[in-house]
C-alpha cells in the first residue's frame, strides 16, 4: 500500500509526482531544490541553496514521522563538482555522526537552473501490530 506524503511546509509538487511516497515502512522522497515553502526559489550561492533543499527535506521526512537519523540513501545531484566541499559543509551539519549511502553525480542542468537538487531514502517509525 502506498502513502502520499504532503506538506505545506515544503514546495508542493510543480507536477504530476508527490512530494514524497511511503511504500511499507520506506519513504521516497522527491528531489527536492531550493523553492521556499511558498514556491519562489531561493537566490544565492550552494551554501544557501543548500540550506533550503535541506530545510525542505526536514519538513517532509518530519510530515512522513522520520528524519535525517533515519535516512539510509542520498542521491546529490549538483550543477558544478566543484562545489563538492561547500555542499558538504551543509551536508554533513544536518547528519551528523549518521552516515548514510550516498550517490552525487555533476549533472549538465537542474529545474529552474538551481545548482543543487537532493532526493532521500528514508525509514518510517511504523507501528507493529
Amino acid at each position: 500500500m502506498l502513502k502520499t506524503i504532503a506538506t505545506p511546509n515544503a514546495p508542493a509538487a510543480i507536477g504530476p509526482y508527490s512530494q514524497a511516497v511511503v511504500c511499507g515502512s520506506l519513504l521516497f522522497t522527491s528531489g527536492q531544490i531550493p523553492l521556499k515553502p511558498d514556491g519562489q526559489l531561493l537566490q544565492g550561492g550552494i551554501k544557501e541553496q543548500a540550506e533550503q533543499v535541506f530545510k525542505n527535506l526536514e519538513a517532509v521526512l518530519t510530515e512522513a514521522g522520520s528524519s535525517f537519523g533515519q535516512v539510509v540513501k542520498a542521491t546529490v545531484f549538483l550543477k558544478d563538482m566543484n562545489q563538492f566541499g561547500e555542499l558538504n559543509e551543509v551536508y554533513a551539519s544536518y547528519f551528523g555522526d549518521h552516515k548514510p549511502a550516498r550517490s552525487t553525480v555533476e549533472v549538465a542542468r537542474l529545474p529552474r537552473d538551481v545548482l543543487v537538487e537532493i532526493e532521500l531514502v528514508a525509514t518510517i517509525n511504523v507501528e507493529i501490530v
